[in-house]
């Protein structure tokens, strides 16, 4: 709104002055002295550009009224000359005032566009809880795309009485294709972890169910998460970059897990248990952090990472990760979407906590924030969605569930 507010400023100061330089050149021609009607008519034509059509019409005014004051210098007063250039001088400040109309109704419409476009892909974005049982959480999104507030990556979260789950993915591609894929992905996420099966089941079934709507090139990788218990957590790598651990104890590793093929790809994955002890953190991300490149072509390093993410809050940790990221790249200009999820066992109560502020419209870089002392966000249950029937290429439909 300041911007907006500054170009009509700005704009209705380029008005003024072109009454006044006009003015100053038909003063300063001598007598009788006829400035073409049209460069007053100039006025309302650069003030329609920026301004309401109400302070377009009062420039109209004001270029006619000059019309008049100079036929009074000249002596046309009244003549069928002076009606004339008013005439003309009027219905060229009409236009522009029509002019200003359209450009208002099309720019709020425009605006009515983005914000639901907004909307749209903000949904794609699910707003990670500060706690999920035992675990508190923090997540971050930055798209590579200037319009877009996403993109092909992706993450998500599961919970139930029995277990909770998170994954963070990658799908290969850009656009608008890509974010549809990655929808794909979490409604698959979702259905297959609630339907109980073990992490390397829900790998598998995920992958089975998308595989239908992959292009020949397309895949995606994913890193699924699994709360086991508040000692232990199973992982599952689909062809995904490894996880970061950071223990309690200052110790830092990438943790090695089997590179399983890509979702779409692969048709069987290896689950994989960690020592997980309370106080211990894992970062899972895209490549758009771990190959992300600096002004001589070289990869952000992921394990110095460790002791930004070893002091402070989550969500302070996470925030002083994506510095390092901005830092790394030359003009902190992302060249590829990023996803963030950072995990902590803080071996807690089993409860959902969300802090209103999430649903804040605008808020994209942050999707979990600590609630403030004493303030306790709402119990958000996570919901199960039906799986719908989706079209699959070849086939009549494909529900999944």
């Amino acid at each position: 709104m300041k911007g907006d507010r500054r170009g009509q400023l700005v704009g209705a100061g380029l008005a003024a002055l072109w009454f006044f330089v006009v003015l100053v050149a038909e003063l300063s021609a001598g007598k009788p002295a006829f400035v073409p009607a049209i460069l007053f008519a100039l006025g309302p034509l650069i003030a329609c550009a920026v301004l309401e059509p109400l302070p377009t019409a009062g420039f109209g005014v004001v270029a006619v009224g000059l019309v008049g004051l100079t036929s009074v210098r000249n002596g046309t007063w009244g003549t069928a000359q002076m009606w004339l250039r008013v005439a003309d001088v009027g219905l060229v400040s009409l236009a522009a005032v029509a002019l200003a109309v359209v450009r208002v109704r099309r720019e709020a419409q425009l605006d009515r566009m983005v914000r639901i476009a907004e909307v749209a892909q903000r949904a794609m974005l699910p707003l990670v809880p500060t706690h999920v049982g035992s675990v508190a959480a923090g997540a971050r999104y930055l798209s590579a795309a200037e319009d877009a507030l996403v993109g092909g990556d992706l993450y998500d979260w599961f919970h139930s009485d029995h277990r909770v789950c998170f994954i963070v993915g990658d799908v290969r591609g850009k656009g608008v294709s890509a974010v549809e894929q990655a929808a794909r992905v979490i409604r698959a996420f979702r259905q297959s972890a609630a339907g109980g099966g073990d992490l390397a089941t829900v790998a598998a079934e995920m992958s089975a169910y998308i595989d239908p709507f992959l292009d020949d090139e397309e895949f995606v990788t994913a890193l699924l998460l699994q709360v086991t218990d508040r000692g232990h957590v199973t992982l599952v790598n689909c062809g995904h970059p490894h996880p970061l651990l950071i223990t309690c104890h200052d110790g830092s590793t990438l943790v090695d897990l089997p590179s399983g093929l890509p979702l779409g790809l692969g048709r069987s994955f290896e689950a994989v248990t960690v020592p997980w002890t309370p106080g211990d953190r894992l970062l899972l991300y895209t490549d758009g952090l771990s190959e992300a490149r600096d002004a001589r072509g070289e990869f952000l390093p992921v394990l110095p990472l460790a002791a930004l993410l070893r002091t402070s809050t989550v969500e302070d940790a996470l925030d002083k990760v994506l510095g390092a990221v901005r830092d790394h790249v030359p003009g902190g200009r992302f060249t590829d979407d990023l996803a963030v999820l950072l995990l902590e066992n803080v071996d807690g109560d089993e409860t959902h906590a969300v802090d209103p502020r999430d649903y804040r419209v605008g808020r994209v870089t942050s999707q979990s924030i600590e609630p403030s002392p004493g303030k306790v966000g709402p119990v958000v249950p996570h919901p199960v969605e039906p799986a719908p029937v989706e079209p699959v290429p070849g086939t009549a439909a494909r529900n999944v569930g």
